[in-house]
């Protein structure tokens, strides 16, 4: 991997994305995102995942979706190796 981003956290290389799009004339509309994990169970996370995530990409709390999930011991996931993620975001130009 590269050097720069070894223990760099994840909410800052998403502010950069963030401050990207805005240079570019995007803006956000929304986020999704989905955790698969047996373990830990994340439901009590869920409220402070969104709220960072809405306040590292400067939009509003509802426009923030986590969901979490197991994958019923299915796969690497299912057998405790690891956690899956998938996330999406729509996002629109800024018109002048």
């Amino acid at each position: 991997g590269e050097p720069q981003y070894k223990d760099i956290s994840s909410l800052t290389l998403l502010k950069r994305v963030g401050d990207e799009l805005a240079e570019n004339s995007w803006q956000v509309v929304n986020v999704d995102a989905t955790i698969v994990a047996e373990q830990p169970k994340l439901r009590d996370f869920i409220d402070q995942m969104r709220q960072q995530l809405s306040q590292t990409l400067g939009i509003a709390l509802n426009q923030v979706g986590v969901k979490a999930s197991t994958s019923a011991r299915l796969g690497f996931v299912g057998r405790g190796e690891g956690i899956a993620a998938c996330a999406v975001a729509l996002i629109e130009g800024i018109s002048d």
